[in-house]
């Protein structure tokens, strides 16, 4: 590794082509990192400061031709892009305004090419396929077409309109930049690693994403032809599908539901990197073929977060999940999406599934069920899918629910949706759509109505209000105001406002008038009061159960998946001589971890070992002084353990059952732990 003292005309000014390589997340700095540079520039012109740094260029020289050289950007391409923008917007403005006293064609021809090459060789720096064109029609002043997206267009555009502010001399700005100091760190290829460089660097105001690291580790395994042929083909299509706006952000938050749909438990957010490098690691795939799966899997993500689908039903059903926020259920739907792309599964099925699913979340919402559950429900649920009745078996894990996971029944269901307040709900809107939605075969658009209380909400109400009501009318009008059957939806809100309900019924716009569904009932009645209001209630909750069903089965479709209580009670976990509260606490964090796994899991106090079991014990837990020790039902040969953690026990006398030995005496060594456990319970599952 050398480092050297340079500024950005010298750095700019020689022979050398920068280029970012295919693995290099997109430029990607926004308005915000633009502001902070502009500044110090004008801050080091009005100071009268010799110099400014700016940061370090990281490089890997390649082989020189023609004299010219060839520079990979390892880090730095946010502030030289960023510089080469700015410099091609004071060349434009100098073109435009020929006595600012800088010269634009020195810009172009020193800064921003090499003007004796030619094709993409003459561009000081040639940026990724995805930021390349519009970089390049900038410096040549080609027209933009108006589908062209980047954020290079936009901080050219930000440049642009600081120079012509005059906030600074065009010649000052031009002298100013000149004093940008960098360092210019030249790798050796063959002493240094460029992956771990890579991985430590953070370019200036914007961290690297787990998506840029999990590219870089990838692309980087490639040799080059391969390199640009996965990218051009596999890697790039997949961004691609994330859109233009918070491409980075999805990516990430898409990688840590592909992580948790893969290996059945949630990666912390600071973790999703080195969590993917272990999954790589220890999962057999080619870079190739994992590279496949990952843009299979981002086509169902994608599909769903921007609801997209050729079938009307799961168009609907993405437009639903994404209303009422349940991208909680996504790591279960991907691995659904792709046994439906498999075969396993018909589209009907997947329907189904996706409305059980929506069902599940916007009950619980309804009855009020905490939602800190959810995460951890949906990143097991594969577990307890069983691919020779798929559909049957994820219904039974729903019915199967107890506690704080509960999938509320119709009954549970109905005695919430009937009296609660709906109206402050965030999902409000909704519920009255697909409640007027619900079997309209001409659907209407909900969001251009407005939501409208049948008893009105003045607590002053009119005389001709409390008259209907009767002498208790403040506490009816308390007690049903914002219940469902209260509430409607109308084009003529203001209008209604607090009018005597014959009013509402005549007036222009008024019920009488309407063609929602939701008014079927309300357009009979003469007058409004506490028996129309539960009348209607108990009519709307039929049809949301309906809407959002509950799964059902008959008692011998559900009986293979109860769980049999075999657990004896003559031992508990004070029962074992050895534990103590440091041990204890050990074995605590792993029984979740453990139970986690699969609702029909079972638990079993031995006299020597505790035991976790599907058909058979998977794993056995003996409580030991200090640690507890593990015993994996598994072949010790067909155990995956890149850490070594394992032990071969083959024929070794120990208690529990299996050939393989894992120790936990740290919280530290769970997530390792847990990743050969959850081998062994795989095996059980699959078997």
């Amino acid at each position: 590794m050398n480092a050297f003292k340079s500024n950005i005309y010298k750095y700019l000014g020689g022979t050398c082509q920068y280029m970012i390589p295919l693995y290099q997340r997109i430029y990607s700095w926004e308005r915000e990192q633009c502001a902070r540079l502009w500044r110090d520039i004008v801050n080091l012109h009005i100071m009268h400061r010799e110099g400014h740094f700016v940061g370090s260029i990281v490089r890997i020289d390649e082989d020189s031709a023609a004299g010219s050289t060839l520079a990979m950007i390892i880090d730095g391409q946010q502030r030289l892009t960023t510089l080469t923008l700015l410099l091609v917007a004071l060349r434009d403005y100098a073109a435009a305004h020929t006595d600012c006293g800088v010269n634009p064609n020195k810009i172009t021809n020193m800064l921003l090419l090499n003007q004796y090459e030619t094709g993409n060789a003459k561009y000081k720096l040639l940026l990724t396929q995805s930021d390349r064109g519009a970089l390049i029609k900038k410096i040549e002043n080609a027209p933009i077409p108006d589908t062209l997206k980047s954020r290079v267009l936009d901080n050219y555009g930000f440049f642009s309109w600081q120079i012509g502010k005059g906030e600074i001399a065009p010649s000052d700005l031009y002298d100013a930049i000149g004093k940008l100091q960098i360092v210019d760190i030249v790798l050796d290829r063959q002493y240094d690693d460029s992956q771990a460089i890579f991985e430590s660097l953070n370019s200036t105001g914007m961290d690297l994403k787990d998506s840029d690291l999990i590219r870089n580790h990838l692309l980087m395994g490639l040799d080059s032809a391969a390199q640009t042929d996965v990218y051009n083909s596999i890697w790039r299509p997949t961004e691609l599908l994330f859109g233009y706006e918070h491409q980075s952000e999805l990516l990430d938050n898409f990688f840590r539901d592909y992580l948790t749909m893969k290996l059945c438990r949630i990666p912390r957010k600071n973790e999703v990197y080195k969590e993917f490098r272990t999954y790589h690691n220890g999962n057999g795939m080619t870079i190739r073929d994992l590279c496949r799966d990952i843009y299979s899997f981002s086509k169902h993500y994608t599909d769903m977060y921007f609801v997209k689908s050729s079938d009307a039903m799961l168009k609907s059903l993405y437009g639903d999940m994404k209303t009422i926020r349940m991208e909680v259920a996504y790591p279960f739907l991907l691995k659904a999406h792709e046994d439906y792309s498999k075969g396993l599964i018909t589209i009907e099925e997947l329907r189904e599934i996706l409305q059980l699913c929506v069902s599940y979340v916007l009950r619980r919402a309804v009855c009020d069920i905490p939602t800190n559950s959810l995460n951890k429900t949906f990143a097991t649920m594969k577990n307890d899918i069983r691919p020779d009745d798929y559909l049957n078996s994820m219904k039974a894990f729903f019915i199967l629910l107890d506690s704080y996971k509960e999938f509320p029944n119709d009954r549970r269901f109905l005695d919430t949706f009937l009296t609660r307040d709906i109206y402050h709900m965030n999902r409000c809107g909704y519920i009255l759509g697909r409640l007027e939605n619900w079997g309209n075969k001409s659907a209407v658009n909900a969001e251009k109505l407005t939501i409208e209380h049948i008893i009105p909400q003045n607590s002053h109400l009119s005389a001709d209000w409390i008259s209907v009501l009767g002498n208790d009318w403040s506490k009816i009008q308390k007690k049903y105001l914002h219940t469902i059957g209260n509430l409607t939806l109308t084009s003529y809100n203001s209008e209604m406002s607090d009018s005597p309900f014959a009013d509402k019924m005549t007036m222009d716009g008024g019920f009488q008038q309407s063609a929602l569904r939701l008014n079927k009932y309300v357009v009979t009645q003469i007058t409004w009061g506490e028996q129309q209001v539960n009348e209607r209630a108990a009519q709307l909750g039929e049809i949301a159960k309906k809407a959002w069903p509950y799964p059902t089965l008959t008692e011998a479709e559900l009986a293979p998946y109860c769980k049999q209580d075999n657990a004896t009670t003559e031992y508990t976990l004070e029962s074992y001589q050895y534990s103590n509260a440091f041990n204890r606490m050990l074995f605590e964090k792993l029984n979740t971890r453990i139970l986690n796994l699969g609702t029909y899991v079972k638990r079993e106090f031995k006299k020597l070992y505790i035991a976790y079991k599907t058909n058979t014990n998977f794993v056995d837990v003996i409580i030991q002084n200090s640690r507890l020790r593990l015993i994996i039902n598994m072949k010790f040969a067909d155990i995956i353990d890149p850490k070594g953690i394992c032990k071969d026990i083959t024929c070794v006398g120990r208690w529990g059952n299996g050939d393989v030995e894992v120790e936990l005496n740290s919280l530290d060594d769970l997530d390792d732990v847990m990743e050969i456990i959850t081998q062994s319970f795989r095996q059980q599952v699959v078997s």
